[in-house]
């Protein structure tokens, strides 16, 4: 049980979680954290990270990507893409079912909340203003800004300058909340295709009350978004030696 795969799995499973799960939070009636606003959903994925990192690390990922897109800039960088598929199914799986327990620990609110794009959106995200280009975009520079971040991180000029090897998962959580704060409202800042399919595919299959549809024509821009942003920032930093 303790091996890359299941790190990233695990790892994954607890950012979803807690991710959707403040999502819920907000936005389900009669919960407790009801219409608590952007303030506490950003800051509760970033926590979300924390923790996932933190449970990806402890169970064999030490590199806990957590996402498809950092997995894709790792492999740009180092040139080797043959743990791709692998790591994406850990990810992709762990992603489900975090979002499938937390439905299910939601489970006595979902039928008292009307809204079925507002259950959708506890789920995966969507565009504020639909102009797919535009959206894909958004997705491509957030999670570029991410990965060149977490990059820099533990890039040499930032490791000679003071210890970062156990602030690592607290800085990474803090760019994920920093992105959220300002890029964040365009699109709900997937910046991870996991994050927004897996979740996307447990809305599609499970019995929620009122639940509507799980708007595929948007689907694939939290992936494609993600992945673009990810291969050009792992680019950038495989040339530029961090």
């Amino acid at each position: 049980m303790h091996s890359v795969w299941f790190g990233e799995f695990l790892g994954t499973l607890v950012l979803v979680l807690l991710g959707n799960g403040v999502c819920a939070g907000v936005t389900l009636r009669k919960s407790y954290a009801a219409d608590a606003g952007w303030m506490v959903i950003a800051t509760g994925w970033a926590l979300a990270v924390l923790c996932g990192v933190l449970v990806a690390q402890a169970f064999g990922s030490p590199g806990a990507n957590l996402n498809p897109a950092i997995t894709l800039a790792v492999a740009v960088i180092n040139g080797n893409y043959s743990q791709l598929a692998s790591l994406w199914s850990a990810q992709l799986l762990g992603a489900m079912c975090g979002a499938a327990l937390m439905a299910v620990h939601y489970a006595s609110h979902w039928k008292l909340t009307p809204d079925p794009a507002a259950k959708l959106g506890i789920f995966c995200t969507n565009a504020a203003v639909r102009n797919p280009l535009i959206n894909t975009l958004n997705e491509a520079l957030g999670t570029a800004v991410l990965v060149v971040v977490a990059f820099s991180i533990f890039s040499h000029g930032v490791a000679a300058n003071g210890p970062v090897a156990g602030m690592g998962p607290w800085l990474v959580a803090s760019v994920v909340w920093g992105i959220g704060f300002s890029l964040g409202g365009t699109t709900g800042y997937a910046i991870n295709p996991a994050r927004d399919l897996g979740p996307r595919l447990v809305h599609w299959l499970l019995p929620i009350p009122g639940k509507g549809g799980s708007n595929w024509s948007y689907a694939l821009i939290p992936i494609v978004g993600p992945l673009l942003g990810g291969a050009l920032a792992g680019v950038l930093v495989r040339f530029a030696h961090l």
